[in-house]
């Protein structure tokens, strides 16, 4: 129940799009619990030698634009690269091989004697599954992570061993075919925490309302990775923008009905174009925008000009559903 616009949003996102924040913190122990956990593991000489310095927390629980309910966690873990070779046709197929016999991979290369990310991962559940807490380890459906559920968390973790390309400035991760592919999420992180820091921390709650709405249903929804993208991609090409969320969301509609056409470029200026979206999922992703961005406005207008919270009130629970407080 509310009485105002601001209040309205306020309790929306305390109660049903930010996530708990005993639940972060608790995940976030338990994440660094898990990578010291790991780690010992490498220490007991029947696992790989690791590489602490290489490790990265990534994915949108790390960037923080992560919305309920958590789910997952990503972590990268470092493998030690010594003697290792790689070279690349594209960035998502990147072949690495052995220099001699004096390297930990020589049991774990495919029949044409690449190191296969396959097996790796195959041995990282084996490993997993030594730990105390553990209840299923299993290949991600991507097939880039290991997803590790533990018996004390309703979340996941999603473990990608990694090797850092050090000259290129990039890490190199499984690609789901048994080879490798390239990426680099600190490069991701900085973009957020600096287009966040230019508007005043006000972008990670409107990315967080985006996301939320474009879960809700009524259209093919967008990748969360890919959306995220282009709302960063939006505020990164204004110099000011509103104090008040419900005028943000209404701006970041504006530039998706617009824009949900053109190609947008993944952050890590890696993979090149990621609007995969079919014509149809583009058409229909298009006209609920646009349908939103026209409610939005009127309610805007209503709590605003006409100084009527209530009908303000009744036209956001129609853009974001019953979870959006009444009017009281």
């Amino acid at each position: 129940m509310a009485t105002t616009v601001n209040t309205a949003f306020s309790e929306f996102m305390k109660n049903y799009v930010n996530l708990d924040s005993i639940k972060t913190e608790m995940a976030r122990r338990g994440r660094e619990n898990l990578k010291t956990n790991i780690h010992d593991l490498g220490k007991n000489g029947t696992f790989f030698d690791l590489a602490s310095k290489n490790d990265l927390y990534f994915g949108s629980f790390s960037r923080k634009t992560k919305i309920r309910e958590l789910d997952d966690i990503d972590m990268m873990i470092g493998l030690s690269g010594y003697n290792t070779l790689y070279s690349s046709i594209t960035w998502d197929n990147v072949k690495m091989s052995i220099k001699d016999n004096d390297c930990q991979f020589n049991d774990y290369c495919d029949s044409n004697g690449y190191i296969s990310s396959t097996k790796i991962k195959n041995k990282f559940i084996s490993e997993l599954k030594k730990l105390r807490d553990y209840y299923k380890a299993e290949l991600h459906s991507r097939g880039e992570a290991v997803t590790l559920e533990l018996l004390s968390y309703d979340w996941t973790f999603d473990i990608v061993p990694c090797f850092k390309c050090s000259e290129q400035d990039k890490y190199i991760i499984p690609n789901g075919n048994g080879h490798w592919k390239f990426t680099n999420p600190c490069i991701e992180q900085e973009r957020v925490t600096r287009i966040n820091q230019k508007h005043g921390g006000k972008v990670l709650d409107t990315i967080r309302l985006v996301k939320y709405w474009n879960r809700r249903g009524k259209m093919p929804t967008m990748v969360s990775y890919v959306l995220e993208t282009m709302i960063l991609d939006y505020f990164d090409s204004i110099e000011k923008t509103p104090d008040w969320i419900e005028q943000r969301f209404r701006d970041v509609l504006y530039y998706i009905k617009n824009n949900i056409w053109n190609a947008i470029y993944d952050s890590k200026g890696i993979e090149g174009d990621i609007n995969t979206l079919s014509y149809n999922e583009k058409y229909s992703i298009q006209v609920r925008a646009t349908n939103d961005y026209n409610k939005a406005c009127n309610a805007i207008n209503a709590e605003v000009s006409e100084n009527n919270q209530q009908k303000a009130i009744n036209i956001w629970r129609d853009i974001f559903g019953s979870d959006f407080p009444r009017y009281e």
